[in-house]
């Protein structure tokens, strides 16, 4: 059985005509992570593995044959990132040491949405430690349980984090859908460095309730897929109001139906949009595929305005401030809804045993969690004059003020630059990257394959208001349909020295 590239339609069509069963396809998948992540190239982009993934898909194929069908997801295997809930056989770990047999009370939303969606839940994937909030600096793909994640196109590469397993899974055809996080770059930057689309939706408008947080303020879940529609019907099936998640209560009367009716291969006819220069003159390559890119927009009936700067104040230093006192709150709130049995109580104990694990401490310093255990409650001053200033110079004096001004339908910029080398010993070193605008605003962007540095894959990023999705949706198809830049990964090791 050949599912290499397969899309969601092509699956749901093979299964109407009895070419293969759910559980067939599960097998596949199942012996593909044998064959390319535990062995062969080693990917390591699987954590755990759902022992129960059979019996679902079982389960689904019965369905099936009765005529009860859930939906477009119906018998699609999907990946988890491994700070996302479930309550199964499988633990929830955020790729650390000690929380190894962390096992929820409960489904997180997204999990039960997708079951309830009928996809089936094939494992966990790897991640950066807890979300890449660990050290001072990390590698991306790496965790204490999981090792390092390897990127498909070259295993000396850096996958991008944090939810690069994800990524990786997607790319290298281990599943047909991932579920990553983001709270700034962690979906669209293993989008592009794994040549997939990664959406990182409003926040708000999927749950977050049963995710190990980092940032109530930025944190949020989002579907990584190999095309825009298969995205789009995963998105589908994730939104909605959660009582567990205050956040989502804006979300009201702003979600769309049904977001596949966004896609439009002529979407780009009459946009304006408004290029955000900042992440170029960086890398020349990269500047020569966004300078291709940018022509192909406008042969497409696109009008370009460009924009040098979108905030009058870095907003940076008062997001990470955000984090630290979100990240201290949010993980005792995590820990203490884990029950009795929680094999971490709360933050100064995860401190205590990461501190004291030899495996653990070998190559980074994990020091953000001490200073997130340093700060005080959300009530400090620092803390709320922090959240003030990200609030107004992201939003109203932010993107929304660039978009009235310019009275753009969205905003574009490279996602990021050819991936760098895998080094423990300095770390990341990104280059280019764009995701900060939106992240740090809680608004959605898209990253889409935007074609190959040196084999090397890079994405362009589509990013607007609040509540925009369908109207990313519908530039990302566009840009998609009418340049088809996603390549399949050949798991090569380069050495060009």
């Amino acid at each position: 059985m050949n599912l290499k590239e397969v899309t969601i339609d092509q699956l749901q069509a093979g299964y109407a005509e009895g070419r293969f069963t759910t559980q067939e396809v599960v097998q596949h998948y199942l012996a593909e992570i044998e064959r390319i992540d535990q062995n062969g190239p080693s990917l390591r982009s699987i954590l755990t593995l759902n022992p129960d993934a059979l019996a679902i898909a079982t389960q689904l194929d019965e369905e099936r044959r009765q005529g009860k069908l859930r939906g477009p997801l119906h018998g699609i295997p999907v990946v988890l990132k491994d700070n996302i809930d479930t309550h199964d056989q499988m633990p929830t770990t955020a790729g650390a040491r000690a929380m190894a047999n962390s096992f929820p009370l409960q489904d997180s939303w997204v999990a039960a949405r997708l079951r309830e969606a009928g996809a089936v839940i094939l494992g966990k994937s790897n991640l950066s430690e807890w979300a890449n909030f660990h050290s001072t600096y990390a590698s991306s793909g790496w965790s204490g349980l999981g090792g390092q994640t390897l990127n498909p196109y070259d295993l000396t590469r850096s996958p991008c984090g944090s939810s690069s397993g994800s990524g990786v899974a997607v790319a290298a055809n281990l599943c047909v859908l991932s579920i990553g996080t983001e709270t700034n770059g962690s979906i669209v930057c293993p989008a592009n460095n794994n040549g997939i689309v990664g959406i990182k939706p409003t926040v708000g408008l999927i749950s977050r309730s049963g995710i190990i947080p980092i940032s109530f303020t930025q944190d949020t879940p989002g579907p990584m897929a190999r095309t825009v529609k298969d995205a789009a019907l995963c998105l589908n099936a994730l939104t909605g109001i959660d009582p567990q998640d205050s956040k989502t209560s804006a979300s009201q009367g702003k979600v769309a139906k049904d977001y596949t009716r966004f896609l439009n291969p002529n979407g780009l006819k009459g946009k304006r949009i408004g290029l955000y220069k900042q992440p170029m003159g960086i890398h020349f390559k990269a500047d020569q595929k966004m300078e291709e890119a940018i022509a192909f927009l406008k042969a497409a009936g696109a009008t370009i305005i460009e924009i040098e700067q979108l905030s009058e104040i870095n907003i940076e230093p008062p997001s990470f401030e955000v984090m630290l006192y979100e990240f201290k709150d949010g993980l005792n709130a995590y820990f203490a809804g884990l029950g009795p049995n929680a094999p971490v109580k709360n933050l100064a104990d995860l401190i205590r045993q990461t501190q004291a694990d030899p495996e653990e401490m070998a190559y980074f310093d994990h020091a953000l969690l001490s200073q997130a255990q340093a700060k005080g409650d959300l009530q400090e001053p620092a803390y709320l004059q922090a959240l003030k200033q990200i609030k107004e110079y992201s939003q109203a004096k932010g993107i929304d003020r660039i978009m009235d001004q310019y009275q753009l339908d969205a905003l574009v910029a490279p996602t990021g630059g050819p991936a760098w080398k895998t080094d423990w010993a300095v770390g990341d070193h990104y280059g280019v990257y764009s995701s900060s605008p939106a992240a740090i605003a809680g608004y959605p962007s898209i990253s889409v394959p935007m074609g190959l540095i040196d084999g090397l894959p890079v994405g362009i990023s589509f990013f607007g208001r609040a509540w925009s999705e369908g109207v990313l949706i519908e530039l990302a198809y566009a840009y998609e349909q009418g340049t088809r830049h996603r390549v399949a990964p050949e798991f090569k090791a380069s050495n060009p020295f």
